[in-house]
C-alpha cells in the first residue's frame, strides 16, 4: 500500500492509501511520525500508524474537555466515545488517571458541596447526580455519611429563597412539601422545618 500524506484546512493532515481517504491527523503528530509520500506501507505498519492518530486524538480530546472542567471517569468515557473508539478512549483515560487530572473523588467531593451548597440538594438527590456520573456506591456512601450539611436548615434556607411566598395561597403548604418532597426531602425534616419557620425559629 502506497500512503501519501495531503495538507488540508489549518493544521489538517490527510492520510491516504493508494490515493483513497483514510484518515484524518494534524501536523503536529506527522512531524514527529512522517512518512514519505510514495512509501510501500504493510497492513501491520499501517494499523499501528492508525492506532497513534487515534490515540493522540482521544489525548487532546481529554485535555481539551478537562481544560473546561473537571469530569467523572464515566463522563469523559461518554463524550470521548462520540469521536474515537474505545480502545482510545480508555488508553487516554488511564494516562490521564495516571498524571492526576483525573480524580472520581476529588470530582464527587467538589460536586457534592455545590449541590449541597448552592443548590440547596436533599441527600437522595445529590446521591442520585453522583450515580449518574459513574461516581462508586462507596464514594458516594461515604461522601453523604461525612457531610455535615443539616437537611432541616437546607429545607428551610430553599422555602425562604423559592417558595416562601406560595405558603400562604390556597393549598400553598400542601404544594410547597410536595415539591420539597419530590426533591428528596423526608417528610419529618420537611414537617419540622416549615414548623420552624411558622415559629420565625431559623434567624
Amino acid at each position: 500500500m502506497i500512503i501519501k500524506a495531503q495538507k488540508g484546512r489549518g493544521s489538517k493532515i490527510h492520510l491516504l492509501l493508494d490515493d483513497e481517504y483514510r484518515i484524518t491527523t494534524d501536523v503536529d503528530f506527522w512531524a514527529e511520525n512522517f512518512i514519505k509520500d510514495g512509501t510501500d506501507i504493510d497492513d501491520e505498519e499501517w494499523e499501528n500508524l492508525v492506532t497513534k492518530i487515534n490515540y493522540r486524538k482521544s489525548f487532546n480530546k481529554c485535555a481539551d474537555l478537562l481544560s473546561r472542567r473537571d469530569h467523572s471517569v464515566k463522563e469523559l468515557k461518554e463524550k470521548l466515545l462520540r469521536t474515537v473508539d474505545e480502545a482510545s478512549a480508555d488508553k487516554a483515560i488511564e494516562r490521564f488517571l495516571e498524571l492526576g487530572y483525573l480524580d472520581d473523588e476529588k470530582f464527587a467531593k467538589a460536586l457534592a458541596k455545590h449541590l449541597y451548597e448552592v443548590k440547596n440538594y436533599s441527600d437522595n438527590h445529590v446521591r442520585q447526580e453522583l450515580y449518574k456520573r459513574g461516581i462508586s456506591r462507596e464514594i458516594v456512601y461515604d461522601i453523604i455519611d461525612n457531610s455535615e450539611i443539616d437537611s432541616i436548615e437546607t429545607i428551610i434556607n430553599l422555602v425562604i429563597k423559592k417558595y416562601y411566598n406560595k405558603l400562604n395561597a390556597e393549598n400553598g403548604k400542601e404544594k410547597v412539601v410536595a415539591a420539597l418532597m419530590r426533591k428528596g426531602f423526608s417528610y419529618g425534616d420537611i414537617k419540622t422545618a416549615l414548623h420552624r419557620i411558622e415559629n420565625k425559629d431559623y434567624v
